[in-house]
């Protein structure tokens, strides 16, 4: 890797305290903080570079000067409250606490490491007033602050970043138009407005223009801004403070991946025939290397033109000893690739629907904006009559999805699952109800890649829907299981299918049935003692680690089963292969709760079944950290399931 050199704090202080223009002094210091958000992201191998990018002259304004937290600090009741719901732009919003000494070197060197900062904003972070999570969510906790702040006399402002494609979530359309009924002056909206969503421009996936129309027809003051200005930024603040008790927008016109050439979406778009690829992912050496000769080249201009000496830089630590954050989506702009498989269940998901849409006339696919990270981007482009792109809407896509079910198609529905199975879960329940079949394809399920934080670590989705008669739930852990489940969801099942999918690569290339015998699953290992049931590629890779580790200690005669149905059993199989066994162990890829273990002790009454799941929140971290903070990992399972079997310690 090449050489991470950093603006320290106290060089950040100089150019804080530093007696020039305060505009100028804000462009320097936002370029400052892109230089260390720029390394903080390189360090991690992953992060969002273009939404920080667009987002820092603005946020660097609102905390270097617009607001008073920095004086107040974080705990005065009486403060002004500035946080982004947008969430992909926290390494920027993580460099300005670190100016701020908020946030300790230390921590922002540790991005998306456990014990360090979280992916995505969460308030166990210093300086973070409200977690991030699916999007638009964040005019709604805006305006439950300013209730707050006005039912307990309390003084300060408001203030929310959004993204602009985040707008086209209906929840904020809520919190507008009620914030605007209860005339919550102290509320300000700041719009994002980048244009582009996670590779492709806001107005080809749901066109979300004239903003400012839109805006004020819901009863705020709006205006727009060039976002990148200072000086238009500063007269911008002045004319909302000075405003009366209308709440406040302000369309902030950015530039995705502003500051550094290649990055900005008018190129970078060019570049890549259309799609933008420096919306997640860590650039390589080479890309690296250009930002910041770019970023230190205009700071030391912009010092030289101010009279200043420009920040001497002080080195990284380069990350050592840890794998980088393998499965985590890159945008084609990623580092580092993963030291496992090239092995993709999701990949396998891509072709099988591709095949399937071949043979099918009826079956269409919806998307909420992530059509490259689930794979149906080459769907789009060969049948593009037959795939709906929704935006970030979950809830309306699932309706959308239920409305073509009952008058003869055959949608697939996709989207991230921490998403889909929780922000559309009224919608499914109804559409499960009126007996109609649609199969949702759960991307980014379970634990791991757990870097992004719990915002993305879906460890409830088989709860949710678990619950519904009419929900079959199943997790693939091969290439052939993925393939031959999805056409079993397609061709033969009779009612709604749930595919829970991992996003990143298999740790381990596992010989699964490219067959499918509903209820039924399949022997890896085979052992005497004890079972252990688990699914899904990571889970099921730990497993087999566990086994082995039994095997050469000699402690226990461990049988692993690949188990995908996650909610539905063939009786009689599981007689024969689990029953029998002295004691049953279930790993989960989910919360304890709710998963395969509690079906499996539904199916076989009053049998004990033991379960290793995610305990409490979902740690943040490498998927090696993630998995030893909740003992998921070979060699704790295997102890914890020798302990539970009452062999002795050795």
């Amino acid at each position: 890797m090449t050489d991470l050199l950093l603006v320290p704090r106290p060089e950040l202080d100089r150019l804080r305290a530093a007696d020039v223009d305060p505009d100028a002094r804000l462009a320097l210091l936002a370029d400052a903080c892109r230089l260390n958000a720029l390394v903080a992201v390189k360090r991690a191998g992953s992060g969002h570079l273009g939404s920080t990018f667009s987002a820092l002259d603005v946020v660097a304004h609102l905390l270097f000067d617009e607001l008073d937290v920095a004086e107040r600090g974080f705990d005065d009741p009486d403060r002004d409250v500035f946080f982004s719901s947008k969430g992909h732009d926290v390494p920027g919003l993580y460099a300005v606490l670190f100016a701020l000494g908020v946030v300790p070197r230390e921590r922002l060197l540790r991005l998306r490491r456990l014990g360090g900062l979280d992916g995505h904003p969460d308030v166990a972070v210093p300086g973070i007033e409200a977690s991030s999570g699916s999007l638009g969510m964040g005019i709604s906790k805006g305006r439950g602050i300013a209730l707050a702040k006005r039912r307990l006399g309390r003084e300060g402002r408001v203030v929310v970043m959004t993204g602009d494609g985040e707008l086209q979530e209906g929840q904020n359309w809520e919190a507008l138009q009620a914030a605007a009924h209860e005339r919550l002056g102290g509320l300000w909206v700041v719009v994002d407005r980048n244009e582009v969503q996670s590779d492709k421009r806001t107005e080809e996936i749901v066109a979300v223009d004239d903003l400012e129309t839109k805006l004020r027809a819901f009863g705020w003051h709006a205006e727009s801004v060039d976002g990148h200005d200072h000086t238009a930024l500063r007269a911008a603040f002045a004319r909302l403070r000075a405003g009366d008790d209308t709440p406040k927008a302000l369309v902030a016109r950015t530039v995705k991946g502003k500051g550094v050439s290649f990055m900005e979406h008018p190129v970078a778009l060019a570049e890549s025939g259309g799609t933008y690829r420096w919306h997640a992912g860590a650039p390589g050496d080479d890309p690296f290397a250009r930002a910041v000769a770019e970023l230190e080249a205009r700071l030391t201009a912009q010092c030289v033109t101010l009279g200043l000496e420009p920040p001497a830089l002080e080195a990284a630590e380069p990350e050592t000893g840890v794998r980088g954050l393998e499965g985590e989506p890159e945008s084609g702009a990623g580092s580092r690739r993963p030291a496992v498989t090239d092995e993709y269940v999701v990949e396998a998901y891509g072709e099988a629907l591709l095949e399937l849409a071949a043979e099918r006339e009826d079956l269409v696919v919806l998307d909420a904006d992530l059509a490259s990270d689930c794979r149906v981007r080459a769907f789009e482009l060969a049948y593009p009559e037959r795939f709906f792109q929704c935006g970030i809407a979950e809830q309306d896509m699932v309706s959308t999805a239920a409305g073509m079910a009952r008058h003869g198609l055959l949608p697939v529905v996709n989207s991230f699952a921490s998403f889909l199975a929780s922000r559309g879960n009224e919608q499914i329940y109804n559409q499960a109800g009126e007996g109609s079949k649609v199969i949702y394809a759960l991307h980014y399920a379970g634990l791991i890649p757990a870097g992004p934080g719990k915002s993305h670590q879906s460890i409830r989705d088989v709860s949710l829907l678990g619950a519904l008669p009419n929900v079959t739930i199943v997790q693939p852990g091969s290439w052939d299981e993925t393939r031959a489940l999805l056409r079993w969801a397609v061709e033969d099942a009779e009612e709604t299918v749930a595919v829970r999918l991992a996003i990143g690569p298999s740790p381990r290339r596992i010989d699964l049935p490219a067959t499918v015998s509903v209820g039924r699953g399949s022997v890896l290992h085979d052992g005497s003692d004890a079972v252990l049931l688990a699914y899904g590629p990571v889970m099921l890779h730990e497993a087999l680690l566990a086994a082995e580790r039994l095997d050469e200690s000699g402690e226990l005669s461990l049988r692993v089963v690949a188990m995908p149905w996650l909610n539905r059993f063939d009786m009689d199989w599981l007689a024969g292969e689990v029953a029998t066994l002295e004691h049953v162990f279930v790993l989960e890829d989910h919360a304890p709760v709710g998963g395969l273990g509690d079906a499996l002790r539904s199916a076989l009454a009053g049998r004990a079944v033991t379960v290793f799941g995610v305990e409490g929140w979902p740690a943040c971290g490498t998927p090696a950290e993630a998995l030893r903070f909740h003992g998921l990992d070979g060699a704790s399972l295997a102890g914890r399931i020798a302990a539970h079997a009452g062999v002795p310690a050795r």
